[in-house]
């Protein structure tokens, strides 16, 4: 299976807490800064995980060196390390890089009226990069392999995950997005057309700033109703209260990581023999609202897309699907377009 993402648990809040003293203060002032320039939350823990690991190298395998003297041998040691005893594919390595290359670059051109960091150069950039990897090919789902999916979650008594990608596959929302649902998106004052729910409120979705893009979002109410159900008569057997339709297990309070929904996606590939990653549901979505005649321009407003461009991207019907759509043994057949109502 191709394409498959190495997830490594290194750090511990016991490791964390010995990194050093200068190397934390620098972090902490980073994300400061990252804050003041309005980066998206997501965006700032993102960093700071990777900074974490990074960190967590250098407390273990580098003498736990102030940020400020590390070479560029030992950066390049940290490279080799990430890429041949983590598994990280090329693409990690040049994300995290980045990620040591701003905090490098904040140093340089921000703290350098500090005293100790007067003079700091950034060096990481001198290590060249891994060669790129070959394009993974993309995974294009059937309704019958992600039903075979949904059964057996069901059958095993899964049902949390069951109603994750049940609400993936019919709302086509991004990962990062999926925990963000609550539980009151779903009553009947909700509903439109007898079909869709549309949330009571704008959530968040991807976009620039810390609030991203504010959306209503939709997700289709027949399809997704089965496996809502056996979800929320699971949480009132087990007294979950919480107001996330998803809640952490360790936190009623807050939602579900997406660390959590990555943990998934490796047993979710062995039991459909194909490799599975959330943002594939989004290209069913998309693909399976097209297979039903509904134009782009409502799926485009259904997903939140500004260019209805976006629905050839993510639709991922083939040549001889769409020609069978128009035609059959009895020449060019009429086809009606639908509308949300219709769904």
């Amino acid at each position: 299976m191709g394409r498959k993402t190495q997830y490594n648990n290194i750090t511990t809040p016991e490791l964390i807490a010995q990194i050093n003293d200068d190397n934390k203060y620098i972090q902490h002032e980073f994300v400061e800064y990252l804050q003041s320039i309005d980066r998206a939350g997501s965006t700032i823990d993102q960093y700071q995980s990777d900074l974490n690991i990074f960190f967590v190298w250098n407390l273990l395998n580098n003498n736990n060196k102030e940020f400020t003297t590390i070479s560029k041998r030992e950066f390049a040691k940290f490279q080799n390390y990430g890429l041949n005893d983590l598994g990280w594919s090329p693409k990690r390595i040049r994300r995290v890089k980045s990620v040591i290359s701003s905090l490098s670059n904040f140093i340089e051109d921000i703290m350098d009226e500090e005293e100790g960091y007067e003079g700091y150069k950034s060096v990481i950039r001198k290590i060249e990069n891994p060669a790129n990897e070959a394009v993974r090919e993309k995974t294009v789902f059937e309704p019958e392999e992600l039903q075979k999916l949904l059964d057996y979650l069901v059958e095993e008594g899964q049902y949390k995950k069951a109603c994750l990608v049940a609400l993936a596959m019919y709302s086509g929302r991004r990962k990062a997005e999926l925990p963000r649902f609550k539980v009151s998106y779903f009553e009947d004052k909700n509903v439109m057309f007898g079909s869709l729910y549309k949330t009571d409120e704008k959530v968040q979705t991807k976009g620039r700033g810390k609030n991203g893009k504010m959306l209503y979002l939709y997700v289709l109410k027949h399809q997704f109703d089965p496996y809502l159900k056996l979800w929320l008569d699971y949480r009132k057997e087990n007294n979950i209260n919480s107001v996330w339709l998803f809640p952490d297990n360790n936190d009623e309070n807050k939602p579900i990581n997406t660390y959590t929904l990555d943990s998934w996606t490796d047993s979710f590939s062995k039991i459909l023999n194909k490799d599975f990653y959330w943002h594939s549901l989004r290209h069913f979505f998309t693909t399976e609202l097209s297979k039903q005649n509904i134009p782009d321009s409502v799926i485009q407003d259904i997903v939140g897309w500004e260019s209805a461009e976006m629905c050839k991207l993510y639709n991922d019907t083939t040549i001889d699907d769409n020609l069978g759509k128009y035609f059959g043994e009895d020449g060019i057949k009429k086809v009606e377009s639908k509308d949300l109502s219709d769904l």
